[in-house]
């Protein structure tokens, strides 16, 4: 059943935005999560406008470019204003960077303009909302030289905006490039699990008005509190390897405890998750991932929930998980 809600709004740093603060993780849609059919990814993308959404985040690697297509075709066929912001990934070599990783090498400016192009024809649109790397690393923050590119091409009318989409390992590398203010927006993971971006970062981002864009907020899935320690995913689904060996059983014991620290009567476990993410002043929008209607009216929906009490909040402190992020071979 389709539900519509009353979606609320919150500022976008400092960029006079007004988006919706539940947005779209279009990470689904372009493939990697198992047997995706576009007509449900339409569905799922109209559901979430319909329902008062109007920020998506892609980016280049969900499916080749497949999601950005998507979107494309979508945003023609709608008269809202929608805010979408994609990722241009690094050349090859090591992912997240190596320490030793020159910029030259990873986000050359040639490189950099080319890829904005190829970004703007995959959405067809003539501006791009906002820009992000996807990826970064610390060793660069001295000569930041790919963040003053995408600033350039700013002041050309490509972009709008420029971010950075923190490395898993390393999301406190960023906050020097906040205070040095280069970058108009962060995207994190930051959900019941990964709780450290609140020691710091997000009151960085505060301070300085930087919009935060919240991913992962599910934990890949299992903070909705629908898998069993025995789940299987489809083959060529990421998951395989994000939930490699131990990790899925590890992880879906820890949701059981925090569904028994709630108690009866708690709200379920993707409303309570997203419900988290929400409740820091820092974030400007958490981008649930979805794949078809359903998920994009129950996501829309927790906006018209009351904020979690400050109780449940203190329970769900507790659950944080200092695992650091799991990459192959952990």
């Amino acid at each position: 059943m389709i539900r519509f809600t009353e979606m609320k709004y919150r500022k976008f740093g400092n960029l006079g935005w007004n988006v919706s603060e539940i947005g779209f993780g279009a990470w689904a849609i372009g493939g990697s999560w198992g047997t995706q059919g576009d007509p449900d990814s339409m569905a799922a993308l109209h559901c979430a406008v319909d329902s008062g959404v109007n920020f998506i985040d892609t980016a280049e690697g969900y499916g080749n470019g497949h999601s950005e297509q998507l979107i494309g075709k979508f945003l023609k066929a709608r008269s809202e204003e929608i805010f979408v912001a994609t990722k241009t990934p690094p050349m090859s070599g090591p992912w997240p960077p190596s320490p030793h990783c020159h910029w030259e090498d990873r986000y050359s400016e040639r490189y950099l303009r080319e890829n904005v192009e190829q970004r703007l024809r995959q959405l067809n649109v003539e501006t791009i909302d906002l820009l992000q790397l996807h990826t970064w690393t610390r060793a660069w923050n001295r000569d930041p030289k790919p963040l003053e590119i995408l600033q350039k091409l700013k002041q050309e009318g490509k972009i709008r905006a420029v971010g950075i989409s923190t490395p898993e390992h390393d999301q406190n590398c960023a906050i020097d490039l906040m205070r040095m203010g280069i970058i108009d927006s962060l995207q994190v993971i930051y959900n019941i699990f990964e709780q450290e971006p609140a020691a710091e970062l997000l009151p960085v981002a505060e301070e300085h008005g930087v919009a935060i864009i919240v991913r992962v907020v599910f934990d890949e899935g299992v903070l909705t509190g629908k898998y069993t320690e025995d789940h299987q995913f489809s083959a060529g689904d990421f998951r395989n390897d994000y939930f490699a060996g131990d990790r899925l059983a590890r992880a879906v014991t820890r949701v059981d405890r925090i569904k028994s620290s709630l108690g009866e009567g708690a709200r379920s476990m993707p409303e309570t998750a997203l419900g988290f993410a929400l409740a820091h002043p820092a974030v400007s929008t958490v981008i649930a991932g979805t794949r078809n209607s359903e998920q994009a009216a129950a996501n829309a929906a927790v906006s018209d929930m009351p904020p979690l009490d400050v109780k449940t909040l203190k329970a769900l402190q507790s659950h944080n998980w200092r695992r650091a992020f799991w990459y192959g071979g952990k």
